[in-house]
């Protein structure tokens, strides 16, 4: 079933924590409704700035009061938050090692009625390239909760990267978030599939389809930086293939972390991901994950593709 999506959790957790830390101010950029910035604005409206339709200003504010000893939670679209500001992200935050909190919200295809303007479909790149940055991909709004504790209790600039849509929860009120761990959320020997957000899911119902025939090992990448590499390879070791599957450019996200971590290992890799192309406008988000081939099927055919190339080259 749906729960709760990911923005409510994020603007939820922040009032939670914003009653036992002062220091934590909320900064939007006209969007509050949207990123749910609106829900610490309501509870605590002196820590609340709307910077209005400027990221720039966003970033460089936001830099500024973290200088001042404040834990800034700077919120927009991923696509803006990401790229408009990334001049103030680099050269205010992240080369300074400040203490500013990002929140990319709205991310991927996830704004489904706004077109390519709207969706980021290669922060991850941006952000992972960027030095000092650590980047977060949650999984659900349980793991949205989780991420962001441990964004306000740690030092550093942060990314975490926010669906619009209420996603479905794989993870439980049990489970416990392990800073650069990736999850084995499914156990499995033959192919192991690497995901993170709304992908992650889709790898699930691969697997379970194809139980019987393929046993599939799905693995939560939730933190894309710092990658564990040493955690990747442990968990494809014994594996015939890997398929690593995410909501973002083939270019610079998981994938291409994945590939770097599995260099000289020769275990065959394919990708589910958006190829090199933007985003579009479509009904509903469904829509365009079929259109992107970010599907179930679309796993289920990686899965295929990477047993086959271990079958011929053993032969």
């Amino acid at each position: 079933m749906a729960e709760r999506n990911q923005r409510t959790a994020y603007g939820e957790t922040l009032v939670e924590l914003g009653g036992t830390n002062e220091n934590i101010v909320v900064l939007d950029a006209d969007l509050s409704k949207s990123t749910m910035g609106v829900l610490f604005k309501e509870k605590f409206p002196e820590r609340h700035f709307d910077m209005g339709i400027a990221e720039q200003n966003l970033m460089s504010v936001a830099a500024g009061m973290a200088l001042a000893g404040k834990v800034p939670f700077a919120a927009s679209f991923a696509v803006f938050a990401s790229g408009r500001a990334y001049d103030q992200l680099r050269q205010s935050i992240a080369s300074a090692r400040l203490n500013v909190k990002v929140c990319g919200s709205s991310s991927g295809l996830s704004d489904f009625g706004d077109g390519f303007t709207h969706q980021a479909v290669e922060d991850i790149a941006l952000m992972r390239a960027m030095p000092n940055m650590t980047v977060f991909a949650p999984v659900d709004d349980l793991e949205t909760e989780r991420i962001v504790r441990y964004m306000a209790e740690n030092e550093g600039p942060m990314y975490i990267r926010i669906n619009r849509n209420p996603l479905q929860r794989v993870t439980s009120e049990r489970d416990v978030f392990e800073f650069g761990k990736p999850a084995v959320l499914r156990d499995g020997k033959d192919i192991t599939v690497f995901a993170h957000g709304v992908m992650v899911k889709k790898a699930l119902d691969a697997a379970e389809d194809l139980s019987g025939t393929v046993d599939v090992k799905v693995v939560n990448v939730s933190t894309l930086k710092p990658l564990a590499e040493d955690e990747i390879v442990s968990a494809a070791a014994g594996s015939r293939g890997i398929v690593v599957a995410e909501e973002h450019s083939v270019i610079g996200g998981l994938c291409a972390a994945v590939s770097q971590a599995m260099r000289g290992h020769g275990i065959p890799i394919e990708f589910v991901a958006i190829q090199d192309m933007f985003g579009t406008s479509a009904q509903n988000y469904e829509e365009l994950l079929e259109e992107y081939n970010l599907t179930t099927d679309a796993v289920i055919n990686a899965i295929s593709n990477v047993k086959k190339q271990h079958e011929r080259g053993r032969s």
